[in-house]
């Protein structure tokens, strides 16, 4: 926890973005880490978490991180909550809590009100379109027998 916590003070100091760590362990040792680079890559997806899991799944050439733990300076977001539970490690430490980020403006709460509404009440409209060709898609995987199922 004490790295991901440097790693959170590195990506402010280096104003790479939120005061944001986080690293992925594998049997005792650090295998990958990153902090929040929102800001100084133009993504909106480059929190820490998701940095440190892209990083780890490289380094372990799998898109699970099967028998790995991470540690975070701060309780996920929705969307690091998502990646985590695609990535599939085996438990999350965190510091901060998201009533701690709320403080200092990293409220996500909007985020888990939208998710829990139904479509069509959320704020950024979303609109179904060509729903019966996409389908077709759905099909050949389902059909498909040589795909790594994940």
């Amino acid at each position: 926890m004490s790295k991901a916590i440097e790693l959170a003070k590195k990506g402010v100091d280096s104003n790479a973005g939120g005061p944001f760590g986080a690293v992925v362990v594998k049997n005792g040792e650090i295998i990958a880490e990153g902090y929040n680079k929102v800001t100084s890559n133009n993504d909106p997806t480059a929190h820490a978490e998701v940095v440190a899991i892209r990083n780890a799944c490289k380094k372990l050439n799998s898109f699970q991180l099967e028998d790995c733990i991470i540690y975070t300076s701060c309780e996920p977001c929705p969307m690091c909550l998502g990646a985590i539970y695609w990535a599939r490690p085996k438990k999350v430490y965190y510091a901060c809590t998201r009533d701690d980020a709320s403080h200092i403006n990293f409220d996500d709460q909007f985020i888990y009100n939208e998710i829990s509404k139904e479509i069509n009440g959320r704020q950024i409209p979303f609109i179904n379109l060509m729903r019966k060709e996409a389908l077709t898609v759905f099909k050949n995987w389902t059909d498909k027998e040589d795909k790594t199922v994940y």
